[in-house]
Parts: structure tokens; sequence; C-alpha cells
């Protein structure tokens, strides 16, 4: 039915997505960052084509909203990147269980940065 004679490989997909997630829990800042940029950029975009003033506080949940979907790129691609290097050094076998612990890893990690912070 599909044009291309291709399977699809859901362990390359998972391994990904969770070092993705991985990905984006321990780097809060840089998220935060990204999606302030973003977030910037589309309230600049949308005030040079939408003159008027009338969704004002839609269109700035639709921009927060943006921005916060396409954050999720940079992070994808660092998690697919370092799916392969895991695959390349441990084998396809060890791909989403090393996903799993560095998503368990990154949550502590994050659990303690956030305790630390709310402490001082």
């Amino acid at each position: 039915m599909l044009p291309f004679d291709g399977e699809i490989n859901t362990t390359i997909i998972a391994g990904s997505f969770l070092w993705c997630l991985a990905l984006y829990i321990s780097f809060a800042q840089l998220r935060e960052s990204i999606i302030d940029r973003l977030h910037s950029w589309f309230n600049f975009v949308i005030n040079l084509f939408y003159t008027s003033k009338i969704n004002n506080q839609s269109q700035e949940s639709q921009s927060v909203l943006f921005a916060s979907l396409i954050s999720i790129l940079p992070f994808l691609t660092l998690g697919i990147l370092s799916n392969w290097m895991v695959e390349i050094s441990l084998g396809r076998n060890w791909s989403i269980s090393v996903g799993i612990l560095a998503c368990i890893s990154c949550a502590v990690y994050d659990l303690g940065r956030r305790d630390s912070q709310g402490s001082e």
C-alpha cells in the first residue's frame, strides 16, 4: 500500500523517544530558554502579520503551545543520536533498557535539583 517497502523498527523509535524524554527532563534551563526564545519569536511573527488585538489572549496561548511543541525537536535530535550511539556500542538489545535507565536517572536528578532550589 505504501510506495516504499521498508520495515519500521519500533526499538529505534522507542529508544530514541526515551532518550529524548531523558534529555528534556535533565536540561531544564536549556529547555526553558528555548521555549522563551521561540515564544518571543512567535509573538513577533503574530504581531507582524496580525495587527488587530481582538484575540490577544488566544494568540498568546497559541504561541506558548507552539513554542512548547517545537522545543522538543532539538532534544529529539539528540535523543536519536544518543540511541544510535547506544546501539553501536552495546547493541540493539540494550536500546530500550538504557533509555529507561536514562529516564529514571534524569528524573531523579531533576527532583534533586528542584529540591535544592526550593531549600535556598
